[in-house]
């Protein structure tokens, strides 16, 4: 007698299922966004439920289902697997790790198949790797990798959508790395619903999830994401893998950057940049000296600025445009900052530095697409907006740095000598920092004024 089949409720938006149906979810309380999802019996086929043949005495994340004293636990690290891009090895914390899962969305045309195509080409050279495609056909692949240049005489590849196909086959190449492209046109069998829906996209991650937990694979998801640029599908998919990480880039620039979202091997602040070329994507070892490359002649409302970024210091440009606004309610625009973090600062500007651009448009952006996360930008920002609002440039050779608290106190930020020695190796003299980063041993060659007030930092560029 046939089994049964089961229904389930799930919701399209973040991927909680229901035993019944409701109007709203009560996890993320979307309306009208359960939708029935059938599923077929479990599945007992015992050579895609048990991967341990696959790759025997591997002891990984998986464990060995036994209750251990914290204190007996083996700290000794998994050696990590190079990728030899080290922009990549940077963003998931030094290499990829044995049995985990990394998951690289990004917009379409950003290089995910490529950067992933020419990592998987370079490590087949030494050890076993395996390239899934299911969107994309075996031929356009290798067109790509022909291209571009890329040894292609080890790489093993593979055509196929069905999950439990790609684990079964997967068990015979036995990779030690594999590559799945992407995770949206994965199905299983046993999930009666179209590939990319929301059940689909779960028990398709989960289920390759627990094949490279238990056999040791190294595995890589490619996603894609939604409008907004958050990643497609259930937001359970970002608490079943290891590592989140985005390409994120525009299509009129070159310029790629790589930024990890979650990590749980490494840190999640680091910052890779790639240059996209007719050979694919190229390192950028010295990302500050692309961000810098600056006109001859400086405009009012350019100042460079110090950003830290995962363990290096980065400078950039900030570029700020205060014109006459003709509407009643002026216009605020931020490139690559906060917008809710400009309007604050403006008012901070007003109270405490007796600026008003309340009758103003302020336009702010940050040059070659790069989107600045931390507070040391504020003190650039304004001191870029009081430049242009009265159209007076600032020295080609400053840089500006440090947080702008509410009572308009410069506040000091992490790393503040580290900071500046990277803006004197690049050839900066003069630099406005806070007065806590002030230097315990001075630089060559470069002035450091330190201010504690909104009003001494404008004070000071009146005096440059």
């Amino acid at each position: 007698m046939a089994k049964k089949s089961k229904t389930a409720f799930v919701c399209n938006e973040c991927g909680a299922d229901y035993s019944k149906w409701a109007g709203q979810c009560g996890a993320c309380g979307a309306w009208n966004s359960l939708s029935e999802v059938r599923l077929g019996p479990a599945h007992t086929d015992s050579r895609s439920a048990n991967f341990t043949d696959a790759q025997a005495g591997y002891a990984g994340a998986a464990g060995q289902g036994r209750v251990q004293k914290l204190s007996e636990i083996d700290l000794s690290e998994l050696p990590r697997i190079p990728t030899n891009a080290s922009e990549l090895d940077r963003v998931l914390g030094g290499g990829l790790v044995p049995g985990s899962v990394v998951l690289i969305g990004g917009h379409p045309g950003a290089g995910k198949s490529t950067v992933l195509l020419q990592t998987l080409c370079h490590l087949s050279q030494t050890l076993p790797a395996l390239y899934v495609t299911g969107e994309e056909s075996l031929q356009q692949v290798a067109m790509r990798a022909k291209r571009l240049g890329l040894p292609a005489d080890h790489l093993q590849m593979l055509s196929e959508t069905n999950v439990e196909q790609i684990c079964l086959t997967a068990g015979e190449v036995k990779p030690k790395v594999m590559v799945v492209d992407s995770i949206q046109v994965m199905h299983m069998a046993e999930v009666q619903s179209a590939p990319g829906s929301v059940a689909q996209v779960r028990e398709s991650a989960a289920y390759l999830t627990r094949y490279a937990k238990q056999t040791g694979t190294a595995l890589i998801l490619v996603g894609h994401v939604t409008k907004d640029g958050s990643l497609a599908g259930p937001k359970v998919l970002e608490h079943i893998i290891d590592c989140s990480i985005m390409l994120e880039g525009t299509h009129d620039s070159r310029f790629r950057t790589l930024r990890a979202h979650k990590n749980r091997f490494g840190a999640v602040n680091e910052l890779g940049v790639f240059a996209m070329t007719e050979q694919g994507l190229k390192e950028v070892s010295n990302p500050s000296a692309i961000f810098l490359q600056r006109a001859d002649e400086i405009a009012a409302g350019s100042v460079v600025t110090t950003i830290w970024e995962g363990t290096r210091p980065l400078l950039v440009e900030l570029q700020a445009l205060v014109d006459d606004s003709s509407l009643g309610n002026p216009r605020r625009v931020a490139v690559g900052l906060d917008q809710n973090r400009l309007n604050m600062l403006l008012a901070v500007l007003h109270r405490h530095g007796g600026v008003l651009v309340g009758d103003q448009d302020v336009f702010i952006n940050v040059v070659g697409g790069v989107k600045v996360m931390e507070t040391s930008a504020d003190l650039t920002l304004l001191v870029s907006v009081v430049s242009s609002f009265r159209n007076r440039p600032l020295a080609r050779d400053m840089v500006v740095f440090g947080e702008v608290g509410l009572a308009g106190e410069i506040r000091p930020v992490p790393s503040g000598q580290e900071r500046l020695r990277e803006a004197a190796k690049h050839g900066f003299r003069k630099a406005i920092v806070p007065a806590g980063n002030r230097l315990k041993n001075d630089i060559d060659g470069m002035e450091v004024i330190a201010v504690k007030t909104l009003a001494e930092a404008l004070n000071a560029i009146e005096m440059s």
